[in-house]
């Protein structure tokens, strides 16, 4: 198992945040049409999500990853 980073708490902050980002832009998706600007940023949010977990034990954030 690995062990936390460094930097643990600001990390699994960092990592909340930008899940409710996420969780708020996909709404947005829904109720505008600036569409392909909304997905573009969700992706790039996702990105930054995959490389805060591989900081992390491996299903550290099983229970809060729940983005499309």
């Amino acid at each position: 198992m690995k062990e936390l980073p460094k930097r643990f708490p600001e990390y699994s902050i960092m990592h909340k945040t930008i899940l409710k980002q996420i969780k708020k832009l996909e709404e947005d998706i829904i109720l505008k049409n600036n569409q392909t600007e909304t997905q573009n940023k969700i992706k790039m949010y996702k990105l930054e999500l995959e490389k805060i977990e591989k900081m992390f034990p491996e299903n550290f954030f099983k229970n809060e990853t729940n983005y499309s």
